[in-house]
């Protein structure tokens, strides 16, 4: 069975959720988010379409104490950082822009079982957004939900322990994007949801 069949298909949501048009999947996208293994400037990613082409980039900052995250694009660009934002009562990570203006925040919250996350961030069309990111990390599994609409806008899968996680402590994540939505913000999103679920 291929990877793609494992898929959950996914609804085209109604109006475009993103902040960066020109990521907005045309049609269901899989993106995959691989650690490396051992980086030198702390966490750090290479995010992939499923056909392998390469997507992002994040290069973390090993000495920074909000364990700031550089995204950029396939060609060295640099769209947003990544950071967690200290003095909050909930873990808080945001997203900024070039300037340093944050464009996203990801708050976790209490659950009795598995984990939650809420997204709050104001796309290209100038709409509030709310995502709510909830899943049981236990069970590798984990949903991105728009708030007001209830439709999934991404589905996320750790894939399970292997040697290579317990030895060198890295994460791969595959994750399925709808038509209509942003696949650097959902990338973005999901580190954030990773580095809060390591905390």
């Amino acid at each position: 069975m291929s990877q793609t069949t494992l898929h959950t298909t996914l609804h085209p949501v109604s109006q475009p959720i993103a902040m960066f048009q020109q990521f907005i999947a045309t049609e269901q996208q899989t993106i995959v988010l691989k650690e490396k293994i051992l980086s030198l400037s702390g966490d750090s990613f290479d995010i992939k379409l499923e056909n392998g082409a390469p997507f992002l980039t994040v290069n973390g900052n090993r000495l920074s104490p909000s364990g700031r995250k550089k995204v950029n694009d396939p060609d060295g660009t640099h769209l947003f950082d990544l950071r967690k934002e200290h003095l909050h009562l909930h873990t808080t990570y945001i997203m900024e822009d070039l300037n340093g203006d944050k464009i996203c925040e990801v708050r976790s919250s209490h659950k009795l079982i598995g984990s939650k996350a809420t997204a709050t961030l104001t796309d290209v069309s100038g709409k509030a957004i709310t995502l709510v990111m909830e899943g049981n990390w236990n069970d590798r599994t984990a949903k991105i939900v728009d708030e007001e609409s209830g439709q999934a806008v991404a589905t996320i899968s750790r894939k399970r322990f292997t040697g290579r996680h317990i030895f060198f402590g890295q994460d791969t994540y595959v994750v399925t994007v709808p038509p209509g939505v942003d696949m650097a913000l959902i990338a973005g999103l999901c580190i954030c949801f990773d580095e809060k679920n390591n905390d």
